[in-house]
């Protein structure tokens, strides 16, 4: 409550490192756990989150994200604040980033 006095929304990452590529983990449960970590707060706190697309990391193509808390009660804000921020990136990257994504076997 005392930090959104001050602020409308936190952001954070939406995990501690790029996604990995499909099924790199599925044999490792507790790395796939991990990636979590940063989420688990928001459920603790029993405030809402949302997680949107933010780029393409330079290293290796994979998307990574950015998280949004709100104050409990407030997930129409957290829709604004998405939505905002998807129109601003998809207007940069001049499509949805999907589209400037590597695909599965091959590069796009």
């Amino acid at each position: 409550d005392a930090a959104f006095a001050q602020v409308d929304v936190i952001a954070t990452p939406s995990a501690p490192t790029t996604a990995f590529k499909l099924g790199e983990k599925i044999g490792d449960p507790l790395q796939m756990y991990l990636n979590d970590l940063t989420t688990i707060p928001a459920n603790l706190a029993g405030v809402p989150g949302i997680s949107i697309p933010s780029g393409l990391a330079e290293e290796d193509g994979l998307p990574v994200g950015i998280q949004f808390l709100a104050p409990a009660r407030e997930d129409a804000r957290l829709y604004r604040v998405g939505a905002a921020l998807e129109t601003l990136l998809v207007d940069a990257w001049g499509g949805p980033l999907l589209d400037r994504a590597p695909i599965l076997g091959g590069t796009r």
